[in-house]
C-alpha cells in the first residue's frame, strides 16, 4: 500500500516565501517531497496572489517558485465529479447545523477527500466540521 499524499493548502504552499519561514513547515515539505500535492483552486489562489503585485522583483521572485519549483514538483488535481458531489454532501449537512465554510475552502477539502489526500493547513479551524477529512497543520511541532 503506498502512503497517502499530503494536499497542500494556500498557506502552506506560500510559506517557502515568507521572510521567515515556520521551520516545523520547512522541514516537513521537505521531509515529503515525493507526496506532495494540491489543488488547481489553491493554486488559482497563489496565482490571483502573485499577479495582484506589482512588476517588482517579489513578484518575480514569487513567480519563480510558483513555475519552477511548485509546478514541476506537486501533483496537482482538479475539483471534479467525485469531489463536487461530496462537497454537496457535505455542504448540505454543513448547512443544516449552521456551519458554512467558504465555499472555495469546501471545494479543496473535497479535492483532498476524493484523492483520500491528508490535507495541510494552517488554518484548520477552516476544515475541522468536515467529515471523513484528515487535517494536519505542519505549522505546529
Amino acid at each position: 500500500m503506498t502512503a497517502a499524499l499530503f494536499l497542500l493548502d494556500t498557506n502552506v504552499l506560500s510559506e517557502p516565501m515568507r521572510s521567515k519561514p515556520n521551520p516545523n513547515i520547512m522541514t516537513r515539505l521537505k521531509a515529503h517531497q515525493q507526496r506532495l500535492a494540491t489543488s488547481t483552486l489553491v493554486w488559482h489562489e497563489l496565482l490571483f496572489g502573485c499577479y495582484r503585485l506589482p512588476e517588482s522583483r517579489k513578484r518575480a521572485a514569487i513567480e519563480a517558485y510558483l513555475f519552477e519549483v511548485v509546478q514541476p514538483n506537486v501533483t496537482f488535481f482538479a475539483y471534479e465529479k467525485r469531489a463536487a458531489q461530496w462537497h454537496a454532501k457535505e455542504r448540505a449537512r454543513l448547512e443544516k447545523i449552521g456551519r458554512t465554510p467558504s465555499f472555495t475552502d469546501g471545494q479543496i477539502a473535497a479535492t483532498a477527500h476524493a484523492h483520500a489526500c491528508v490535507l495541510v493547513t494552517v488554518n484548520t479551524s477552516d476544515f475541522e466540521f468536515f467529515e471523513e477529512l484528515n487535517v494536519v497543520n505542519w505549522a505546529l511541532p
